[in-house]
């Protein structure tokens, strides 16, 4: 694979002088186009030790404006990055829809190096590469342009490399003993390297090996294969724009209005009846008196906060997913829970409409965002299941868009709990009879008027097809180690205990 990176290929410094000032200009012209687009540009550089990776990526910080570029320089993980899932770090740094983001160290520095110097077996590196295929494919579905260069240097190339680096006061910095080291897995490294490629050149996310003996041939080269990945992008947004451009002018000059995207809301098959899926296995009847409520909530409430302290001592952490029907009392359920932990220990994080800042991301970089640092407590009220609920009812995603992001957030919540996370998923169900009685409820009691609004009642009108929704979010979502609790919210009290008991057991479980 590496053989056409070893060709032994050079630039003059008239050959560079000549051929640069078109380079930038193009890059330029298509950096500032690029910003009027909702394609985010995320620029991998890796490869060998002492390619040149870093001065590299000073000439594509000169060469275009900086003011459109975000630079991510990755090393070991820090004790902040450890506390959390390996790709928290990286998605947390995406750029945002028309800009680019060059990653100096990436996903796969890690799996690379631990498999080179034998600290995962094959069996680990298989699975590390397949979830950073996922991940790309997931980004390159929503919009996002990967370019990825790999730079190679021969084995002789590299050893003269690293001496020459030392010899010179100016570059001796660049140089360590682990630099030294690495060399000593040349072979290793290579074959390593060669099968990461190999498993994740696909047609969307392909890789660039890029030649890095001379430097000159090496900066051209990568800045060559940017320019050219940006404007083929660029030429398919604009004929996309123009191809829908030229429908709509023809459906005007037939007087006959564009068509409405129908909303995806419900399978091309006729949506469920209500109930005949799986919440009708939820028991809606179940209650508990008043006297086991009094005694079962603050003894509940005392073991959450005994575990809650013994996970921030052990470092381990706690995210509680809160789903359910409007007016299932979500909002008096999270009451009770952190009524049971210190102030210091948690965050709630309400999910509401998407703003313009998180609508130029992926939908799941706002969720990364906000994932706890260990020994933390971090309560979703609302998640990411909004894109297979009421972005699918409401139409918000398209039905590919909306269809993927099932294995999306299989993929999310697996890496949570491999991180040592207790993932806890509740959904609080009610019958559509008991929201209405609780809707009138919020319409006439002065203090609860706030909770309702007009898209309550839009909503309620699709009961249906939110139905439909659900059933298939559980049955598509609820695996092994992030299973739903089904919570029966008739009785409010019930409720509250039942989720109690699911979180503590959650974190005593992870514990």
């Amino acid at each position: 694979m590496f053989e056409t990176a070893e060709l032994g290929r050079k630039l003059s410094k008239e050959e560079y002088a000549a051929e640069l000032p078109a380079l930038r200009a193009r890059l330029l012209a298509a950096q500032f186009a690029l910003l009027k687009t909702k394609v985010p540009v995320i620029v991998v550089i890796a490869g060998a030790d002492g390619s040149g990776k870093g001065d590299t990526v000073n000439r594509l910080l000169e060469w275009l404006d900086p003011r459109g570029v975000e630079t991510n320089v990755f090393g070991p993980r820090t004790d902040e990055e450890r506390d959390r899932p390996a790709a928290w770090r990286f998605w947390r740094t995406l750029p945002a829809r028309g800009r680019i983001g060059i990653f100096f160290g990436s996903w796969y520095t890690e799996p690379v190096l631990k498999r080179t110097t034998g600290k995962i077996g094959s069996a680990r590196f298989e699975a590390d590469l397949a979830r950073v295929a996922f991940f790309e494919k997931s980004l390159a579905r929503d919009g996002a342009l990967l370019v990825k260069f790999w730079f190679h240097l021969s084995k002789d190339a590299q050893k003269k490399r690293l001496k020459k680096f030392e010899k010179d006061p100016e570059t001796r910095f660049k140089v360590s003993r682990l630099d030294w080291k690495h060399f000593g897995h040349y072979d290793k490294f290579v074959a390593v390297s060669e099968r990461a490629i190999q498993t994740t050149d696909a047609a969307d996310t392909p890789w660039t090996i890029v030649e890095a003996a001379d430097d000159r041939w090496r900066d051209l080269a990568v800045g060559r294969g940017l320019v050219e990945a940006l404007e083929a992008r660029l030429a398919a947004v604009r004929e996309a724009e123009e191809k829908k451009a030229t429908l709509k002018k023809a459906a005007e000059e037939k007087a006959v209005p564009p068509p409405k995207r129908t909303p995806k809301s419900v399978p091309a098959t006729k949506a469920k009846a209500a109930g005949a899926g799986i919440l009708s296995t939820i028991d809606l009847e179940r209650t508990v008196t008043e006297e086991e409520y009094k005694k079962d909530l603050p003894r509940l409430q005392e073991r959450l906060a005994k575990l809650a302290w013994e996970g921030n001592r052990k470092g381990v952490s706690s995210v509680a997913v809160f789903e359910g029907s409007d007016a299932a009392g979500k909002g008096g359920a999270i009451r009770r829970v952190t009524w049971a932990l210190d102030a210091r220990l948690y965050r709630v994080i309400p999910i509401a409409a998407p703003t313009d800042e998180e609508r130029a991301h992926h939908y799941l970089w706002r969720f990364w965002r906000h994932i706890p640092p260990g020994g933390s407590f971090t309560i979703y009220d609302r998640s990411w299941y909004g894109r297979v609920l009421v972005e699918r009812v409401e139409g918000f995603a398209k039905e590919e868009e909306w269809k993927r992001a099932y294995l999306e957030i299989n993929d999310f919540e697996a890496q949570l709990v491999e991180s040592g996370i207790a993932l806890s998923k509740l959904w609080l169900h009610i019958s559509p009879e008991e929201q209405l009685r609780r809707f009138r409820e919020r319409q006439e009691v002065e203090w609860k008027k706030h909770k309702i609004t007009d898209e309550d009642w839009r909503n309620r009108e699709k009961w249906s097809a939110y139905e439909s929704a659900i059933d298939e979010m559980v049955a598509r979502t609820s695996t092994h180690d992030a299973s739903w609790t089904l919570v029966s919210a008739t009785d409010k009290k019930a409720a509250r205990l039942t989720v109690l008991t699911t979180l503590c057991d959650r974190l005593e479980e992870a514990l």
